[in-house]
């Protein structure tokens, strides 16, 4: 009896053996050839303090990202998530779900974060209701509404609005990106004709850092060396255009640029102008 009763504790120990050797074989999987820790530890480096005193000269500018761009492309794919990699969207959607990033709402009339949306109401804008026609078993079309899910591939723009200014302590140009809005690209009913761009909420970027420096963007030339979001953004490594400078009537480029060359000429002009006033500091 004794031994049969130590025969069955062997076995269920044998048992148990297997089961958790499968289960530390599964956990030592490794899908490369080492264990990534860098990009998930990363800290934010903190902005240098600046006094009112020092800052010189200060110009407010908004600017376009355009997703098409292909110098853009890295923030824009990929469109569905995989393990390792997250488009800058489905990273912003995650920070709003998780809820380390806080959404503004009125993205096209505020943009000075005046209107804090709640979790909720943040979600909400993530989806929108399209119209659908449908036909029932008798051959009758008739329309219907359905809610669809807003994806990294209808976000094509993004808005930037960013602060230039001469800090005399240090005796340096610098800017600081203080909002990003991402910005939809609505269509027709039939998906191919273009309809207009519709900004979905404002996010208030030096808060957001702490979610973006977590985050490996795709290096078309070393797996091994991929930035952060928050690299791309602090080292400036994207394409955009000027679409606003502060002026006295807080207009942008296109109310008083008819055609899109003289908008992008206009653009280049206020581009030339900050680096000029901070070439004329200097004397040589």
């Amino acid at each position: 009896m004794k031994m049969r009763n130590w025969s069955v504790t062997l076995s269920i120990t044998i048992l148990f053996g297997m089961l958790s050797a499968g289960l530390y074989a599964q956990n030592k999987i490794l899908d490369g050839v080492y264990i990534k820790e860098n990009t998930p530890t990363r800290r934010v480096i903190p902005y240098t303090q600046i006094r009112e005193a020092d800052a010189m000269w200060t110009k407010r500018i908004w600017r376009t990202l355009n997703m098409r761009e292909k110098m853009n492309h890295p923030l824009f794919y990929p469109e569905e998530e995989i393990i390792d990699r997250k488009s800058l969207f489905q990273v912003i959607k995650f920070g709003i779900n998780e809820g380390t990033i806080k959404a503004y709402g009125n993205a096209l009339f505020d943009d000075e974060f005046q209107d804090p949306l709640t979790k909720t109401e943040a979600i909400n804008e993530l989806s929108e209701w399209v119209t659908i026609y449908r036909e029932d078993d008798f051959g009758e079309i008739f329309m219907d509404s359905s809610q669809i899910q807003v994806t990294s591939y209808n976000i094509k723009q993004y808005w930037v609005k960013e602060e230039w200014f001469f800090d005399r302590e240090r005796s340096i140009m610098d800017v600081r990106i203080i909002g990003i809005c991402p910005v939809l690209e609505k269509m027709e009913e039939d998906g191919l004709t273009f309809k207009g761009y519709k900004p979905l909420f404002w996010i208030y970027f030096p808060e957001a850092r702490y979610v973006f420096a977590n985050w490996d963007v795709f290096n078309t030339f070393n797996d091994a060396e991929r930035r952060t979001y928050e690299d791309i953004f602090w080292k400036r490594i994207f394409s955009s255009y000027i679409r606003k400078e502060s002026n006295v009537y807080d207009r942008l480029i296109l109310d008083y640029k008819g055609t899109n060359i003289d908008m992008l000429l206009e653009a280049e002009r206020i581009k030339k102008e900050i680096f000029d006033y901070e070439h004329d500091f200097w004397h040589y």
